[in-house]
């Protein structure tokens, strides 16, 4: 963690069903007033990020001029500031979504806007199923009913050759190799930033932010077969304002598939960000100020 990335934010505790501990950043939590009819905010990030992802989009969404909202950033178990779970079975979508009504039980916010990026917007849409009422507004970073299999290859390959490295340096260098065709826009001081976003410093070298363990439920996925569709659980947003949210590289959320999206979901409005891959990073490209205008408008909704 870096300095910039340690202000405007104060660690959430709070307790899984099954009694793990899990952890989160909460942004205005004691500056923005509970009864304020601004939408609070709920972040769910990927499958092997954390809630570090979600700094710059929360400084900006709970210290906004006009509308200051609370904003709660939650690590999946495995992830981040959350243990480990002993059993890398847990680490699925709906045991992922219980974990994030119960957090936001313990913050005592009963419904709010949605954020997920990837991995946490599979989960919310397990939370759409489970608990619809909970959700006001929905953002979407590059994920969709249909999941590109060349993505999904490509990820893997990447996690399995995951590995801790000696210095930062050696870490940077192999995340710019592994990312540089999704993101070539980047620049070196920013290939170092995601690296801290992912790797932490401890007993002397520069280790993953995230539980290896996840790796086992990528392999149970056969990928000589077909990806199972998830319109019904998509459909569970069709009366919720939503913005999807594509990179204009992606290669996990498909132009066909991002197309269909619109053409399925009256309430949906869409963003492709050019010369990002997946997932875009929602503090860059301006998407904070508009993210910050969607959610304006939702609030007048809910």
């Amino acid at each position: 963690m870096n300095e910039n990335d340690s202000v405007g934010w104060t660690r959430f505790d709070y307790r899984a069903s099954d009694g793990l501990a899990l952890a989160g950043r909460y942004y205005g939590r004691d500056s923005v007033p509970a009864d304020s009819d601004a939408l609070p905010v709920i972040c769910l990030p990927g499958l092997t990020r954390n809630s570090a992802d979600f700094h710059e989009l929360a400084l900006h969404l709970s210290q906004h001029a006009d509308r200051k909202r609370r904003v709660l950033c939650l690590d999946f178990r495995g992830r981040g500031m959350s243990a480990h779970d002993r059993n890398w079975e847990n680490y699925n979508p709906l045991t992922e979504a219980d974990d994030t009504i119960n957090g936001m039980a313990a913050a005592g916010i009963e419904h709010a806007a949605f954020i997920g990026t990837s991995r946490g917007g599979l989960v919310m849409m397990a939370i759409a199923a489970m608990r619809p009422a909970v959700m006001k507004a929905i953002v979407l970073n590059d994920i969709g009913p249909e999941i590109d299999g060349r993505g999904l290859v490509r990820i893997k390959t990447y996690i399995e050759r995951g590995a801790d490295h000696p210095n930062w340096s050696s870490a940077v260098a192999a995340l710019k190799a592994a990312g540089q065709s999704q993101f070539p826009a980047l620049d070196d001081s920013d290939w170092a930033r995601q690296a801290r976003l992912i790797f932490e410093e401890r007993g002397g070298k520069i280790v993953r932010r995230y539980d290896p363990a996840i790796l086992n439920t990528l392999k149970a996925i056969n990928l000589d077969n077909p990806l199972p569709s998830l319109w019904p659980q998509f459909n569970g947003f069709s009366k919720m304002p939503t913005l999807a949210i594509r990179g204009g590289l992606s290669d996990l959320l498909s132009v066909e598939v991002f197309g269909k999206m619109a053409s399925t979901s009256p309430l949906l409005r869409q963003i492709t960000v050019k010369d990002q891959g997946h997932a875009p990073d929602l503090g860059m490209s301006g998407l904070p100020q508009k993210i910050a205008a969607f959610l304006a408008s939702a609030d007048k909704g809910h």
